[in-house]
């Protein structure tokens, strides 16, 4: 679709420099962004990226809120890794307030975590693939998807935005079937992930257009602050589980996956890789669950320590890390969130130049940018 948009902007033009806008409403983008596109016939001269349409004020909002109710705003910046950005919150809230919650509540939020991440790739594979073409991955994924949503819901009662996590452990315990249901979903995961490979992976047309396309080198990922799986395609070690474990991250055992390309292609691997990772993990902890409360008794009103603190978290889309500065009230004096989507974007019109028009849609899908992560 993008294609065909773009191919009819420059029919008769080739040889001739022209500017043309992709979005901010094109159906093919992943939300509100507008990229100025300036091409040369086919070839992309520069892609200069044009944010905060949806642009909220959540930082500011921040300062006005109690932290209990600043969780509902952070699912809502990138809400594919909604359950891992409230955990964010919390544990720097717990950490401030030096509260060490119970490994049945550590055990929780890891394994929702990874469940999370699985169903965030899952969305991005399947857009990615349809942007290149490709119908049919997007109905596999979205069925397998729905798999982990189901589950979720009947836990959090979400299947989108959560609020699972609270300051001081969970809103309320797993239900009955939760491991039940887990365990279920971990084999039957693994042998549709083989029809994923079949499908795309393994495709000689895909890999055509994503091996050697986009390239960012190792330095260029660490000078442009690029983490997660679009750094790790460069063989960028920066998975925050393995550098500062949280939860229960330091009791399991996974690969940190790495790939030193840098093109698309590599982009593509890390992601799809990181899922069967996420099994491992999940594997390692659901008949492990330890007995304990779900929730640490907490004041009423929650006041931190006059102070600044720190928190780190591997979303998936890279590292986001939560800022607050507190005056010792019941709000915060300052919050600054840093999204791994807005540096990730930063590389755009470095990755971009030189390229065919076609080939942006596969660098953009490599990226796997959540606009609202950007514009927060």
């Amino acid at each position: 679709m993008a294609e065909e948009f773009v191919h009819l902007a420059v029919a008769g033009t080739e040889g001739q420099d022209l500017e043309i806008n992709m979005g901010p409403q094109h159906p093919s983008t992943h939300g509100v962004m507008r990229f100025v596109v300036k091409l040369k016939g086919e070839v992309v001269e520069s892609v200069q990226p044009h944010c905060g349409y949806i642009h909220r004020g959540i930082e500011k909002m921040c300062e006005s809120l109690s932290y209990p109710q600043i969780i509902h705003l952070t699912d809502r910046m990138d809400y594919l890794s909604a359950h891992i950005n409230n955990e964010a919150v919390c544990l720097a809230v717990e950490k401030a307030l030096n509260i060490e919650v119970s490994d049945r509540i550590k055990y929780i939020r890891t394994i929702i975590a990874e469940l999370n991440r699985i169903a965030s790739h899952l969305l991005w594979w399947s857009s990615m693939c349809m942007d290149m073409g490709a119908v049919t991955p997007y109905f596999y994924a979205f069925r397998d998807r729905e798999k982990i949503l189901d589950i979720f819901e009947e836990t959090t009662g979400g299947r989108l935005l959560y609020s699972y996590n609270c300051p001081g452990g969970l809103m309320n315990d797993i239900h009955p079937n939760f491991q039940k249901r887990v365990k279920e979903f971990i084999p039957y995961f693994r042998k549709s992930f083989k029809e994923y490979d079949e499908l795309v992976t393994g495709n000689v047309i895909f890999q055509n257009r994503t091996m050697g396309i986009g390239l960012l080198t190792r330095e260029q990922a660490i000078a442009y602050g690029v983490t997660g799986p679009a750094g790790r395609g460069s063989g960028f070690a920066c998975d925050v589980r393995k550098r500062a474990p949280y939860s229960a991250y330091d009791k399991v055992q996974f690969n940190e996956i790495l790939y030193n390309e840098g093109d698309s292609f590599a982009r593509y691997k890390v992601r799809m890789d990181e899922m069967l990772e996420s099994l491992k993990i999940i594997e390692q902890l659901i008949d492990n669950i330890p007995e304990g409360s779900y929730v640490e008794k907490m004041k009423a009103v929650i006041k931190l320590p006059e102070g600044e603190y720190f928190q780190q978290v591997e979303t998936a889309r890279g590292e986001l890390v939560v800022h607050i500065i507190s005056d010792g009230n019941k709000t915060p004096y300052r919050v600054k969130f840093r999204s791994p989507c807005l540096s990730t974007l930063s590389v755009m019109d470095l990755i971009s130049r030189n390229q065919k028009i076609a080939d942006l849609i596969a660098i953009g899908g490599s990226l796997d940018l959540v606009i609202p992560d950007i514009d927060r």
